[in-house]
């Protein structure tokens, strides 16, 4: 199967899956926030950064892994594959008990971390335990998914986890509706987690039976594979850069503001994030195909392929921004009330940290194609700009100002130091020859938001119902497409590319 089929496989599982998914988070978040309240709610986004911190332990093994097993999956070299794997399990093994141990140590400072907190110590215990059993067991038990997804068969992992994702949800749903109950929830987190655990093992053992699962590893195997360790060593330091820019906002605010904004800020983030990682999730198996086209080293079709995969990410990073900025605070509203408004500052900023973050993904994914993770400077700047920014701004501007140091430092590293640093070292080109195509790109998404916004304004949503909303939606995303399609055909080469090729495609298959 080539790697258009593979993407457009896993792209028809993430979609069925997620749009389920999506559209029962928002209803069970309703239900939650009114059944168990904004303090429990900012309390599991609180516990679930603090866990986002301990995670820095993984040190980006499986992006180094993950990067190893591109050329041996080509080659079909399953002894190499299972030695990958066996040193994959055992980092991942002495990871996890370095997470279970800090986690545990972490813990004893709960009485003065939430002492102001109004529910009980035990819902805070309970609930971080479950967390934390459910980040260990992908150490100890699940690490083997990483076959899966270098070999772009994500959508195994997608159908398995969000089946029972689902359910968990629909059950949790229940649990809340009729006995309002926290220890409910908490504990069918736990179950979910057993049992995706259990049903992913299986699927690994099906799919791949010639991997040794239960394979026995000793500290030689890091002796044989000293390339892979470097890479980890250069991986960790991206990963504590990207960490510290969008992993600490639910932090500051609950150390600065309240345990209550991380619940009102969770809500605007979960509208953004839940888009984003639908598209991402949509695209997941390209990170493997890039991996391969790679291998393949063919220099004129690898940059003709990164500018296809950057108009397509500018196109929907282009149409969701815009349609958002018109319907996210009519949403709120009609989803959780006016009480749950935040400025428009706010939605702005999210909006422009939600685009950086979808145009970046092609330079990411040729970047970590390539091996470049030599940059291990460029995370720490990043990370210190963010911190120090946010810490500044929020002073001033509240929660604005925290995604304002977002803004500043995706600006400057995302934007305008790693475009430049995979053009120089990964695709061997000039960097003007990158500039003058995403300008070109940067104006086709100007062009269309300034129309669309004049074009906006003749369109009155009166009554804010869910049904006049639905309908308002929908013609903004029809004039959206009308005005952006054309715009950034015309002037871009790689979507006209991109788009004959999705239109072959669709051919072939009817």
């Amino acid at each position: 199967m080539s790697r258009v089929n593979h993407a457009l496989k896993n792209m028809k599982f993430s979609m069925s899956f997620y749009l389920l998914f999506l559209i029962l988070q928002f209803v069970s978040r309703k239900l939650f926030l009114d059944n168990l309240g904004d303090e429990f709610m900012g309390l599991s986004g609180t516990l679930r950064s603090f866990l986002g911190f301990l995670n820095l332990a993984e040190l980006g093994i499986g992006a180094a892994v993950g990067y190893s097993l591109y050329r041996p999956i080509f080659n079909k070299e399953h002894g190499r594959i299972n030695e990958l794997i066996g040193l994959f399990g055992h980092l991942y093994k002495k990871i996890g008990l370095f997470i279970l141990t800090a986690g545990i140590i972490l813990s004893f400072f709960f009485p003065l971390i939430f002492d102001s907190l109004g529910a009980s110590l035990w819902v805070v215990y309970y609930t971080y335990y479950t967390f934390l059993f459910g980040m260990c067991l992908n150490f100890f038990f699940n690490y083997h998914v990483i076959l899966l997804q270098a070999d772009q068969k994500d959508y195994v992992i997608t159908s398995t986890s969000q089946s029972i994702n689902l359910l968990k949800i629909l059950l949790q749903c229940i649990v809340v509706y009729c006995f309002q109950s926290i220890y409910g929830w908490i504990t069918l987190e736990l179950v979910f987690y057993l049992t995706n655990s259990y049903f992913l093992r299986s699927k690994v053992k099906h799919i791949y039976p010639w991997l040794n699962i239960n394979q026995r590893t000793n500290k030689s195997i890091l002796k044989t594979n000293p390339e892979i360790i470097k890479k980890v060593k250069q991986i960790s330091v991206h990963k504590l850069g990207a960490f510290v820019t969008g992993g600490t906002d639910q932090i500051l605010i609950f150390i600065f503001i309240s345990v209550e904004s991380v619940a009102f800020f969770g809500n605007y983030e979960m509208v953004f994030s839940r888009l984003l990682q639908l598209v991402n999730t949509t695209f997941s198996g390209t990170a493997a195909g890039i991996g391969n086209l790679v291998a393949e080293n063919n220099k004129k079709n690898i940059t003709k392929v990164f500018w296809e995969m950057m108009s397509l990410r500018f196109y929907i990073g282009g149409i969701a921004v815009i349609v958002l900025y018109f319907i996210t605070e009519p949403f709120i509203i009609v989803w959780l009330g006016d009480k749950y408004l935040l400025s428009k500052y706010v939605l702005l900023l999210f909006l422009i940290n939600m685009f950086i973050m979808q145009i970046r993904i092609p330079v990411d994914h040729f970047k970590d194609a390539y091996g470049l993770f030599q940059d291990v400077w460029a995370p720490v700047v990043q990370s210190l700009i963010n911190l120090t920014m946010s810490m500044i701004l929020l002073h001033y501007f509240d929660l604005a100002g925290i995604l304002m140091g977002t803004t500043i430092a995706f600006s400057l590293v995302i934007l305008i130091w790693r475009p430049y640093y995979l053009f120089k070292y990964g695709f061997n080109i000039k960097l003007w020859y990158y500039w003058k195509h995403f300008f070109v790109l940067v104006f086709t998404s100007v062009l269309a938001f300034v129309l669309c916004n004049k074009i906006q304004a003749f369109i009155v949503l009166k009554d804010i119902t869910i049904f006049n909303l639905i309908y308002y939606a929908l013609k903004i995303l029809i004039i959206v497409l009308m005005v952006y399609t054309p715009i950034i055909y015309i002037f871009s080469s790689g979507f006209r590319n991109v788009s004959k090729r999705i239109l072959g495609l669709v051919k072939i298959r009817k």
